[in-house]
């Protein structure tokens, strides 16, 4: 019996000596993120994220609004045309060894940027795991939230919404609208000067053309398709490359002023179809669509859909300079930016309509009602066949650089 309650004695011992261990890390975990909470309140951040689209500018001063309530902190959104321009600041701050007090806080980046930063060692590493809410996208059980274009993040990105290529027409202009990319090119024959893309490296433009590269290349065999997963090599571009040269070359002198002229920015596609010099055009903001019919920018004939030979995917982050002069107080930001609140705000379609990074899993009863389908004013421009347009993976960062360069050289400069 004596042997019998000391052992009870020893479980229970080891039981508290457990739970408190437990406990204790907990509390350090939390007092953590309240020193975090402490530092980075009642400071400015200066966000520098593309600013070329109004709904996107309005979503991030509604953050702005949020986070001044919260934590008093003045949040500035530095708007780029490129976020090249953001990676050249930075670079440019740490030749002049300006390693402390840096002028990017938080920059919205992509997988060719996130590389080149990633190479030059001008990010904070190790950070994102530190915000809370990044538990909620369930990153053990969903590997894209910590891979950029493939490449790992090793934590010096959170992840903040997910997007696709989505194709739109005008349905008064065209009764039917191409489904694959072979499809796109009868169909540009048939209606010469009513599509166009932009000229690289615009963020569309090298998007489309990846787009294309993937597909032409499907009836590869599996070992070379995979190269487009691996850094560019000349002799993977010499695999590769040519189908979509041979594309293209076909291509352009049905699209909108003979392939001779292509604009800067994706935004304008939006704009030709509101006046009627083109009849399709392409998107990574589904929810773009009907928000421009909605504000009359686009007519009520407008139809979104995605191709069924694929849509390129990708999930785009956030991510704060090595540098960045308020680092705790940008923290701060991404955790709100992963916020049930913000993400299921941002996902609504007269908001942004940007897909959430969230896990519905982690939520409560409560928050994954924020993310029921609202009714929308004009459901005809909504997306449409989302289910069976297949996923396309972003190929390795290199390839945007390696397509944009020789895009160029072979298109760049008409006679």
């Amino acid at each position: 019996m004596q042997h019998i309650v000391a052992a009870l004695t020893l479980s229970v011992s080891v039981y508290i000596c457990l739970w408190t261990s437990v406990a204790y890390a907990q509390t350090n975990e939390l007092s953590a993120w309240e020193e975090i909470e402490s530092r980075g309140s009642n400071q400015d951040v200066y966000f520098h994220a593309w600013g070329g689209d109004p709904q996107i500018n309005r979503y991030i001063q509604w953050v702005a609004e949020q986070v001044k309530q919260q934590y008093q902190i003045n949040l500035h959104h530095v708007k780029l045309t490129d976020t090249s321009e953001a990676v050249s600041r930075v670079l440019a701050e740490k030749s002049a060894n300006n390693d402390n007090n840096g002028k990017v806080d938080l920059v919205w980046i992509n997988g060719e940027n996130f590389a080149a930063m990633a190479k030059h060692q001008l990010l904070t590493p190790n950070w994102a795991a530190q915000l809370p809410n990044f538990a909620l996208t369930d990153p053990d059980n969903n590997p894209a939230m910590s891979r950029d274009f493939g490449v790992p993040t090793q934590g010096m990105e959170a992840p903040w919404g997910k997007a696709a290529l989505t194709f739109y027409y005008d349905s008064r202009a065209t009764l039917s609208a191409p489904q694959t990319l072979q499809q796109l090119s009868a169909w540009v024959k048939q209606h010469p000067g009513r599509f166009t893309y932009p000229k690289p490296p615009d963020f569309l433009a090298t998007s489309f053309l990846k787009y294309a590269l993937i597909v032409l290349n499907d009836s590869q065999p599996e070992a070379i398709k995979h190269l487009l997963y691996q850094p560019a090599t000349t002799q993977s571009q010499a695999l590769l490359l040519p189908v979509l040269w041979q594309y293209l070359d076909e291509l352009h002198p049905y699209l909108w002023r003979k392939g001779q002229h292509f604009m800067a920015s994706g935004m304008e596609l939006r704009r030709l179809i509101g006046d009627g010099e083109l009849a399709l055009a392409f998107t990574f903001s589904a929810a773009e669509i009907p928000a421009a019919v909605a504000r009359f920018e686009l007519p009520n004939s407008s139809r979104s859909y995605r191709m069924l030979d694929g849509s390129l995917s990708n999930i785009h982050f956030v991510a704060i300079p090595y540098n960045a002069a308020h680092q705790d107080s940008a923290k701060l930001v991404t955790n709100f930016l992963l916020s049930p609140q913000a993400q299921a705000h941002k996902q609504q379609a007269n908001v942004w309509g940007d897909a959430s990074v969230l896990a519905i899993s982690k939520l409560t009863g409560e928050q994954q009602a924020w993310f029921a389908p609202p009714k929308l004013s004009h459901p005809s421009a909504t997306i449409a066949n989302q289910a069976i347009s297949p996923a396309l993976s972003e190929p390795d960062p290199s390839w945007s650089k390696v397509i944009s360069a020789l895009w160029l050289e072979r298109y760049g400069v008409m006679p």
